[in-house]
């Protein structure tokens, strides 16, 4: 057991953080093709920066919600303090154990069954077979498919799959837990027995790490948020002020696009009358 006198003060932290992607920038249709030019050096790529110089540190125990449009970086970020990708530019440093839920689907087997996924996934874990069958009948309780273990889960639905990652991912407290949007394919009842869980980790000194469109269950869940568009920070700090100030921005956003749209219908219709108008002269 880690002595907190000794621990470090941010189990999370990143140094200026950078992820770069190559996006092709020409088409290429067939195999052939594309060894022949990467043999001749003559792909060419575009690059494009996810995430741009971002400074994060996390302490044990908080909760971080990560907040931002579509595109804006959230799930990069994720996948980077999970060790899925590896930054272009700048440092991380992650001091304690993760499960993360980032995808839906993600370290599941479709063509085994629940049961033999439960196992699959602890192992994948660093769970002995032992450790897992002594929580086998906790996971199946919570995720409610005490009917579909023997079943493959390619026949589950979405929200059956969410809820056996996440009991899977849960079955121990690790020191840091990871949620994309993943839960908002569930159902009320299951999320809320989620958020309840979540809420019991973080009082037992889970570091949580959370990403929602919903500012409401933002508030509730997390003291801490960082808001990204387009790669960047835009801001930091508490969560309840950075939830007002990226509400009341999107929907001014929202509210502009709206009254755009309303003016160049308005400019169509007009031009459609005209142009009736002169037709209806010339007969």
């Amino acid at each position: 057991m880690e002595d907190k006198n000794t621990a470090p003060e941010y189990i999370i932290e990143l140094n200026d953080v950078t992820v770069r992607y190559n996006k092709a920038s020409e088409k290429i249709d067939n195999l052939k093709e594309y060894f022949v030019k990467l043999i001749r050096h003559e792909l060419m790529y575009q690059e494009f920066l996810a995430l741009k110089n971002i400074d994060l540190k996390i302490k044990r125990g908080e909760a971080w919600a990560i907040i931002g449009t579509n595109g804006s970086g959230k799930s990069t970020l994720l996948k980077v303090i999970s060790r899925i990708l590896k930054p272009y530019k700048g440092t991380l440093t992650v001091n304690g154990s993760i499960a993360s839920l980032i995808e839906l689907g993600a370290g599941i087997d479709q063509r085994l069954t629940a049961r033999e996924n439960i196992y699959m996934n602890g192992c994948l874990l660093g769970y002995t077979k032992k450790f897992i069958a002594e929580r086998f009948d906790e996971i199946v309780e919570f995720a409610e498919l005490e009917d579909f273990l023997d079943t493959p889960v390619k026949n589950f639905s979405s929200g059956m799959k969410s809820r056996l990652g996440f009991s899977v991912a849960t079955m121990v407290k690790p020191d840091i837990l990871i949620v994309d949007e993943v839960l908002s394919v569930g159902d009320v009842l299951f999320r809320k027995k989620c958020e309840n869980k979540m809420s019991e980790m973080l009082n037992e000194g889970t570091t949580l790490l959370f990403v929602s469109h919903n500012m409401e269950t933002v508030r509730k869940m997390c003291n801490k948020a960082i808001w990204l568009n387009n790669g960047e920070e835009v801001m930091q700090g508490d969560a309840e002020k950075i939830c007002t100030e990226y509400t009341n921005t999107v929907g001014e956003k929202k509210a502009k696009e709206k009254a755009e749209r309303a003016k160049k219908e308005a400019a169509l219709k007009k031009q459609a009358e005209e142009l009736a108008a002169k037709r209806k002269n010339k007969n």
